[in-house]
This record gives structure tokens, sequence and C-alpha cells, in this order.
């Protein structure tokens, strides 16, 4: 009985003990409280990774490039025999002595070379199925010109070995041509010129060839005017340039306005995306002209640039041109953005002896010559007009 009796005291006393023990372990005023504030600092072991910098700002790379143009090179008899040196040779050189300055001080030169150079092989002829002297070929080469275009109403006058001939002339010194070509591989050949690193691209076509038919078996000798030909090549030559440059041969001859077929096929071409048309054919001049495209973008037009050496006169047939227009390309990254700006033009005169003068130069055409100021900046007050090689 005692036994037991202790043994029960033993359990209670042990219970009291181990309910002391806790009470007094998980009591608030037995715990310690860390104050965050003071808790020790541990150190950060994660590794954070490398930033990489931020990538650079594209560099930005701007280019000019100044275009120019003559309108028709149109040789008549009496301008070839004023250039005759000795038997069956020619120099046309101190008839453009003058304006070479003008030619050879632009970046790019193109010429309308209206009537077809084969040569004194098949017999030189004047109006109204001309053939010149290569010569005139060679002299507007050396006065800076670098591509000339030859689709217009007098490019079958003496059929194809003329036009052969004067292909070969072309290659031999190497200037480039467009609008009437050997082949079709030839013609399928967008001529690209590039000049401070902007490409430009040239087509040409032609209203008609004075009845003529072209042989239906080589279209490819002359580019005939088609609204939809025009813009599907316009479209294709914007693919493999930064500028479309496009000649066409239209207009009513001696009428100093444009009508309304040229307004058209211009507004269709600039639609396309050709971003300068010069018009050639009325043996005048009519003033350029802006269009606004719907890319947002705007096309330069002038739509006749007149004789620039003929044997016409009078009636200002005698009064041509060279215009002018700048060509700005912006380089971003992977972005391009091309401008075509501040047109300018030399009104120009072709004196008896058939030596072309830029007319500001003449105290006798003054009055002409502030005339033809006027006519050309009728659409374009802006315009400015060339008084120096250099401008």
């Amino acid at each position: 009985m005692k036994k037991v009796t202790l043994i029960s005291l033993f359990v209670v006393l042990l219970s009291f003990v181990f309910v002391f023990l806790l009470t007094y372990t998980f009591s608030p005023e037995n715990q310690t409280v860390v104050d965050p504030k003071e808790s020790p600092k541990v150190e950060n072991t994660k590794i954070e990774a490398t930033k990489p910098n931020p990538p650079a700002e594209p560099e930005t790379v701007t280019t000019s490039a100044t275009l120019r143009a003559v309108g028709d090179i149109l040789i008549h008899a009496r301008v070839y025999n004023k250039a005759l040196t000795g038997p069956q040779q020619y120099d046309f050189t101190p008839m453009l002595e003058n304006v070479k300055p003008f030619l050879d001080g632009a970046d790019i030169t193109i010429a309308n070379q209206e009537t077809m150079i084969g040569g004194t092989e098949i017999g030189l002829s004047t109006y109204p199925q001309f053939n010149s002297p290569v010569e005139i070929g060679t002299a507007l080469k050396e006065a800076g010109v670098d591509l000339v275009t030859i689709a217009n109403n007098h490019t079958l006058d003496r059929g194809e070995k003329a036009i052969m001939n004067a292909l070969d002339h072309w290659d031999a010194i190497n200037m480039a041509y467009t609008g009437s070509y050997r082949s079709e591989e030839d013609r399928s050949e967008i001529r690209i010129l590039e000049k401070n690193g902007i490409e430009f691209s040239f087509l040409c076509y032609t209203y008609g060839t004075n009845g003529i038919p072209v042989p239906e078996s080589k279209p490819y000798l002359v580019n005939l005017i088609d609204a939809d030909l025009i813009k599907t090549e316009v479209e294709k030559a914007k693919q493999q340039s930064d500028v479309v440059v496009l000649s066409l041969h239209f207009g009513t001859e001696y009428e100093r306005l444009p009508n309304e077929q040229q307004k058209y096929l211009a507004h269709e071409a600039a639609s396309a995306g050709a971003d300068i048309i010069i018009g050639h054919h009325p043996h005048v001049l009519q003033p350029p002209e802006w269009i606004e495209r719907p890319d947002g973008k705007r096309t330069f037009v002038i739509y006749s640039l007149g004789n620039f050496l003929s044997g016409q006169k009078w009636d200002y047939k005698d009064i041509g041109g060279i215009v002018e227009i700048g060509v700005t390309k912006v380089v971003k990254g992977e972005e391009e953005t091309i401008t075509i700006e501040k047109p300018a033009f030399l009104p120009t005169y072709v004196d008896r002896n058939y030596i072309v003068h830029p007319m500001y130069q003449l105290k006798d055409k003054q009055k002409e010559y502030e005339e033809t100021k006027q006519h050309m900046s009728r659409w374009i007050p802006e315009l400015e007009f060339i008084e120096t090689p250099e401008q």
C-alpha cells in the first residue's frame, strides 16, 4: 500500500515539474525577441546576372547627288554642215564649249539624243528622216553627259541599221543609253548609274515613231508609251534603285504648256513611284511642277526641256535649258529615306552658228531671259536659276 502511494506521489511530482518547465519555457517574458534592425547581416550569396549594355544608336549616314538633264539634240543638216572639219569628219565640241562647265558640273547628266547617230556609213540625212554623225555622241560624252535617252518619234527614221550603228558607238565611248535596244535581253536590263552611294535608274518611252511601224518581232527597237507597262517597269526599277528617272517623249509640238494627256501620264507614273519625270518632244520649254504622291512623297516633273542643240529657230525653239534636281539619301540602321529637292534651271540659247550659250551671259537676250524665268517658275515659284557652274 505504501509502495503504491509512493509511486503515485512520484508521478504527481514529475508531472508538476514538467508543467512548470513547459510554462516557463514558452512564457513571453522568457523568449528572446530579435529586433530586425539589430539582426546580424547575412552575406547575400546570390550572383546577379551581368546586364548587357544597351544597343548603340544606329549611325546616321547622309549622302547627296545632283542630276542634270538637257532637252533635244536634233541635228539638222545645217548643224552638222557647220561642224564639218574634213571629208566625212565632224567636230561638235565647239558648239557645247560654253555649257560644258554646267554639264560636267553635275554628278549625273543626261541628254535626249533625238536623232540616231547612224554615221556616214549609211549616209547622213536631215528632216524628216534624220541620221546624224557619230561625232555628236562623242562631243556629248566629252562635255560631261553620262546617259542618253533615245526613244523618240525619230528612232526608226533610218531603220534597224542606224540603230545598231548608234548603239555600237554608244558602247564604244562607254555612254549609257535607254529607250532603244539590241535585243529583248538588252531591254530587260534596267540602266542604273550610281553616285555617292545613291542608285539612279533610267527608263524612256515615246508616244510613237512618225507612222513607221515597229517590227512585231523586234519590239525592243523602241519603247512605246503604255501606261500599264510604264507603271510595271517603274515598280521594277524601284526595287533595284533609290531613284527612278523617267523620260517621256510626249506632248504637242511648239505648245508651251502641257496637255491633259501629258499630265495624266505624269501622274500615273508618279503614283507608281517615279521620282523624276523629264519630258521631250514639244521643242519648246514647258514648266516644271511637283506631283504629290499617295505614299506621301512627291515627284518632280518637267514637261518639256525644249531644244538644246538643233537647227530650229524663232518662236522659242532656239531656247532650251539645263534642269537640275538634288537628291538626298539618309540611312539610319535599316531605314532609308530619299528626298527629291532643290530644283534649279539654267536657260540656254542657240545662236546662228549653233553654239549653245547660257542665256544669262547674253546681254542682247536679257528680255527673253527674264520672260523664260517667269515662264519656268509658273508652278514652282521657288525654282532657282543657275548663273554659275558651281551653283
